[in-house]
């Protein structure tokens, strides 16, 4: 442990403040991060659509301009991890299990629950909900992963600085501040977002493994038993985390993918094929059209619509803003040796496609059902719905167990990803933290999500990571700017403009 910081300090009592708050004052805590969340998602709505946007912009335009042959590594360095090893982490670590949850569950509540502009249940509402889907599972979302992959990976592999988000910002505050308090600030923030976030995903992941369970073997829907698999799922993401990137992450990203698609291709056939194909067509095509109508989206005439706003598509950019730490120093862990036109097209667009192709097979099985009278499978919760909806079609059996499978591998993998990060982050940006510091992460994490578990905090720990987001919004915005006036002194560009 004599490797860490004082990050890795501050940030374990700023985690645990937050723990004991919880604890102490269940209710108290939630109403007043909920109080909190409200008030950014009602005053920084607009600021949020804007700098989403502007990061999608930022991204695009490093595809074609005179940057975008310039390597995130030394100029003769090749890749450290194939295509597909590289496309199944990138995509295991920046949506995971998040996937399986709201495959189903998303476009059947904006069909059947609360629609974003049409009556709900009513054909166009059905159609708008796997259109708004796409939308938030889309390019905007992995543009914020991009940005601030790119921005480290570059600092990182290209100009041999720390892998820390606070280094990336010497160009425009120079090396004292980021090496002082400004930028232990930056990194600490950087430690929160990712240990309440993962801490989040963990609480949802035991509690939907718990329902799978239920659903195939009967076994209890109790804190105990969820407490059971939060503990084997510690022991194996901890174990990954110990045998390093190159083997337990790589690994385990590459067999869940062959799961997932398996998955996938099941469900296709054995689901309405047609109508999964007709309704990914359709989505697609509405997603293209209205790309710019959705972007800018706000509804500040209709309150109701306001509402919906705020609770999806303000809620899932601040998200994903919150998980761009962890999720952004991860890929650009595992991008060394790229372009960076290679790396901002895999990063954008193949993880967006499969995101598209995810939702287009759930969804569309679900709202089928629920469409046609089938089943109601607006009534399950947010964890039973996808298992809801596998047992209404042939081979449910078998898919309920693939689907158990790819919940705990995506669980175990975005767990020591960030446990990765996180002793990353705690020790000054080593490429290969301690062990012993990766193993306190994987414990502290756990130990976040059972309290979470226990006391039912999740909304509030949610809310304090959507608060969270805000601050870091600027950070990352900066951390564009900070390129922008280094790429530009490359020696590589200079050679360039001069020829």
């Amino acid at each position: 442990m004599n490797k860490v910081t004082s990050v890795f300090w501050i940030s374990l009592a700023l985690c645990l403040s937050l723990v004991i708050w919880g604890l102490a004052s269940r209710t108290g805590f939630q109403e007043t991060t909920g109080q909190w969340t409200a008030a950014i998602s009602e005053t920084f709505g607009w600021y949020y659509l804007v700098t989403v946007f502007l990061i999608l912009i930022f991204c695009i335009y490093m595809i074609f301009s005179r940057y975008a042959n310039i390597k995130l590594g030394k100029p003769d360095e090749e890749p450290e991890f194939s295509l597909p090893s590289w496309f199944a982490m990138l995509f295991s670590a920046g949506m995971g299990m998040g996937l399986v949850f709201w495959t189903t569950a998303e476009p059947i509540s904006h069909a059947f629950t609360s629609a974003p502009r049409s009556e709900v249940g009513s054909p166009q509402a059905i159609s708008e909900a796997m259109q708004f889907s796409f939308f938030h599972w889309g390019i905007h979302a992995w543009a914020v992963y991009g940005i601030v992959a790119l921005v480290l990976a570059y600092f990182k592999f290209h100009n041999g600085a720390p892998g820390l988000i606070s280094a990336t910002l010497t160009p425009l505050f120079g090396t004292k501040a980021m090496a002082g308090v400004p930028g232990k600030l930056i990194d600490i923030l950087a430690v929160f977002a990712t240990v309440v976030g993962v801490a989040s995903t963990l609480g949802f992941g035991t509690a939907q493994l718990n329902e799978g369970f239920s659903f195939l073997f009967g076994t209890p829907n109790t804190f105990g038993f969820q407490l059971l698999i939060l503990g084997v799922s510690t022991i194996l993401f901890i174990g990954s985390a110990w045998s390093g990137i190159g083997r337990g992450i790589k690994y385990l990203s590459n067999i869940n993918m062959v799961l997932a698609v398996i998955l996938l291709v099941i469900l296709l056939f054995a689901g309405p094929t047609l109508y999964i194909l007709n309704s990914f067509t359709d989505a697609l095509g509405g997603y293209m059209t209205n790309f710019f109508n959705m972007s800018f989206n706000l509804e500040p005439n209709r309150e109701d619509r306001r509402g919906w706003v705020n609770a999806w598509t303000i809620f899932y950019w601040a998200w994903w803003i919150s998980w761009a730490p962890f999720v952004g120093i991860f890929i650009a862990r595992i991008s060394r040796g790229r372009t960076i036109k290679e790396f901002m097209i895999g990063v954008l667009f193949v993880p967006s496609l499969v995101c598209f192709i995810f939702f287009a097979v759930f969804g569309a099985s679900a709202l089928n059902l629920e469409q046609n009278g089938i089943a109601e499978i607006s009534g399950y919760s947010l964890e039973t719905a996808t298992f809801g909806m596998l047992q209404h079609y042939p081979l449910g059996t078998l898919m309920t167990f693939i689907t158990l499978f790819v919940i705990a591998i995506f669980f175990i993998t975005s767990a020591d990803s960030a446990t990765f990060v996180l002793g990353m982050q705690t020790t000054g940006g080593m490429l290969n933290p301690p062990n012993l510091v990766k193993i306190t992460w994987g414990f502290i994490q756990a130990a976040v999500a059972a309290i979470v578990l226990y006391t039912g905090g999740t909304q509030g720990l949610q809310n304090a990571l959507i608060i969270a987001a805000l601050p870091f919004s600027l950070v990352i915005l900066l951390m564009g700017a900070s390129f922008l006036k280094a790429v530009q002194n490359d020696p590589l560009v200079k050679k360039r403009k001069r020829t």
